[in-house]
């Protein structure tokens, strides 16, 4: 399997935002969201933005507490944080305020039953301008519409689609050496349309190809690779490779 970031449809709506809400004038919010099913490849583009765009990112967990997700901030910005919550905040405050740096939350979802968290947030948006996002699972949106005074200072909302047919060829031409069949194609979007996914059977199917010879995957062999369609063809790819 090759080894290239891909820029599916959602991550180029990603970047997008991110320049967009980068560049917003100071008398708005600078504040977003997104989300998505699981295995749409959120926390990997994500972190490859970051990355590149010398972001903070922090990554929630469900014992995260308002003091904890503050010097998980402080720690990214390069400081030594304090035990005591308010110290962490002004030092928070201190360091954005001269050198403002874009902060990217992920695993949100853990952060929403817990008010002054959010808060916390909102006030660090508000008190330095810095641009927050947070990142989180499908419902999270629905979750966060609780909190009117943070939902009505988010600038825009951005949903991770699962792929259709022809962003699924295009990551099969980017991923892999092999070759699949229209027919291989249309029948893997209807079975999988999540990235986490696909790059699984994209692996699995490079295995057993260089085990068998096998130069292009049609509709009929990925029924029997993926045992819906049993064959002795199918059976005998199988066996052979885990012989």
């Amino acid at each position: 399997m090759k080894n290239t970031f891909i820029k599916t449809n959602n991550v180029k709506q990603f970047i997008s935002l991110m320049d967009e809400v980068q560049k917003l004038p100071p008398n708005i919010p600078k504040l977003a969201l997104v989300y998505g099913d699981h295995g749409l490849g959120k926390t990997h583009s994500i972190i490859w933005w970051a990355t590149r765009n010398n972001a903070v990112y922090v990554r929630a967990n469900n014992e995260m507490t308002q003091n904890g997700l503050l010097k998980a901030i402080a720690e990214e910005l390069d400081e030594r944080p304090y035990y005591m919550m308010q110290e962490n905040f002004k030092l928070i405050l201190k360091h954005l305020k001269q050198d403002s740096r874009i902060i990217i939350v992920d695993e949100a979802d853990y952060l929403i039953g817990n008010k002054n968290v959010i808060e916390a947030l909102r006030d660090i948006q508000d008190m330095t301008g810095v641009p927050i996002v947070l990142v989180g699972m499908k419902l999270i949106d629905k979750k966060i519409a609780r909190f009117k005074h943070f939902e009505d200072r988010l600038y825009k909302k951005l949903e991770f689609e699962h792929f259709g047919v022809d962003e699924i060829a295009e990551i099969l031409e980017e991923l892999t050496e092999l070759k699949f069949s229209d027919d291989a194609i249309n029948y893997l979007a209807t079975r999988t349309d999540q990235f986490r996914q696909l790059v699984k059977l994209i692996n699995r199917l490079e295995k057993l190809s260089n085990t068998n010879g096998i130069n292009e995957l049609t509709e009929y062999d990925l029924k029997g690779i993926l045992n819906e369609r049993p064959s002795i063809k199918a059976v005998q790819k199988i066996e052979k490779l885990y012989a």
